[in-house]
């Protein structure tokens, strides 16, 4: 379960002291993904290719410990486990928000991926883990080609959050531009950078969970 507590016990005590007040404390990241790996096991295997991404930033996350310590209004939460939001276009044509839980298992985040977004899609309400769990927040901006996006600071969602649009093809790959907005408190820029080079691994060595699949 989270708990609050003190930034002077944790390796982020100058950072809190630093940012926690600052008028603007969100940092903005831009990365440009080879995603050639997700667009192949998605098509072979009939995936979701959000699914997917969204299963590579929760894999590349829980090995980076500044994600699981979060500032919550004036105070540092610490979380012992990791989900990651998706948007869904519900049954009424607007949008609701759907956290998953972040699991190792691919088939198993897949199956409640499918399940709750589906969940999501005709209830309308959406499914929120905030309470158990660090939720990072992703947008897919699929209708069209996006170079990035800056996020906004409420001061309430202090979440990292990453934006995407349209994935491009490149010659003989595919490219995705991202962007990754984070709270400086959270985490530092070097602590983002190996962030987005961890996804990019897990993107390139991702494989369906069964053995001598060729991709």
């Amino acid at each position: 379960m989270p708990q609050e507590i003190s930034p002077y016990d944790t390796t982020r005590a100058a950072a809190f002291e630093l940012w926690m007040q600052a008028p603007n404390p969100m940092v903005t990241f831009f990365k440009t993904l080879n995603v050639t790996r997700l667009i192949r096991l998605s098509r072979k295997k009939h995936l979701k290719f959000n699914m997917l991404l969204n299963y590579c930033i929760g894999r590349a996350a829980v090995g980076i410990k500044e994600f699981y310590i979060l500032p919550v209004g004036n105070k540092l939460v610490q979380y012992d486990s990791i989900a990651v939001n998706t948007i869904v276009k519900n049954k009424e044509g607007e949008v609701s928000s759907c956290d998953n839980r972040y699991t190792p298992d691919l088939e198993t985040f897949n199956k409640e991926y499918l399940k709750y977004t589906a969940e999501v899609a005709l209830n309308c309400r959406d499914r929120d883990l905030s309470a158990d769990c660090m939720v990072i927040g992703t947008s897919a901006i699929i209708d069209t080609e996006i170079d990035g996006a800056v996020g906004m600071n409420s001061g309430i969602f202090n979440n990292p959050f990453i934006i995407w649009g349209k994935y491009r093809r490149k010659w003989f790959h595919y490219e995705l531009p991202i962007s990754f907005q984070f709270h400086h408190t959270q985490m530092d820029g070097a602590h983002a950078g190996r962030f987005l080079k961890k996804l990019q691994e897990e993107i390139n060595q991702l494989q369906y969970p069964q053995q001598g699949v060729s991709l």
